[in-house]
């Protein structure tokens, strides 16, 4: 996968863990997102109310599951090497970080597959694929509104 299709959602998931401490606010932003994500996607696959009824449960289902295996696996391992320790870590202890990082990631490709084969039979491969695209620029737009909130704009 290219850093630069993944830079953006590392961005976005680093900056909502950041608020972590804030338990209400995070809670209200992740639901504000979560809102502003389901209306974007829904406008730009324009899903019919039988394809919503099927589409969102799978939808959300993929999501949970995707957002467990980054938070609990590549996110731990991220967080066991901070800037002292990345430097002492051994070959070793770094292939075998390694090789469990690329597990993750293999697993979160398998549930992207399954996610799609389930798509399948609920919305037509170019709403899929417009789906992916849908994505990519609602997590574009979020982080252009992340930036200009940073920069003042």
């Amino acid at each position: 996968m290219k850093i630069s299709k993944i830079f953006p959602l590392l961005i976005a998931f680093i900056s909502l863990n950041a608020f972590a401490q804030d338990g209400p606010f995070l809670r209200k932003k992740k639901e504000q997102i979560k809102a502003l994500k389901v209306a974007f996607i829904t406008d730009e696959l324009s899903l019919t109310p039988d394809e919503a009824a099927k589409f969102w449960p799978l939808f959300n289902a993929f999501e949970d599951k995707q957002q467990e295996i980054k938070k609990q696996k590549l996110k731990g391992y991220l967080n066991r090497i901070d800037d002292d320790s990345f430097d002492n870590l051994s070959e070793k202890d770094a292939s075998t970080m390694l090789a469990q990082m690329e597990s993750s990631e293999d697993e979160l490709y398998q549930l992207k597959k399954k996610f799609v084969a389930s798509l399948k039979g609920v919305i037509s491969p170019l709403k899929i694929l417009k789906l992916k695209k849908a994505e990519e620029n609602f997590n574009r737009k979020l982080l252009q509104q992340y930036r200009d909130k940073k920069l003042g704009k």
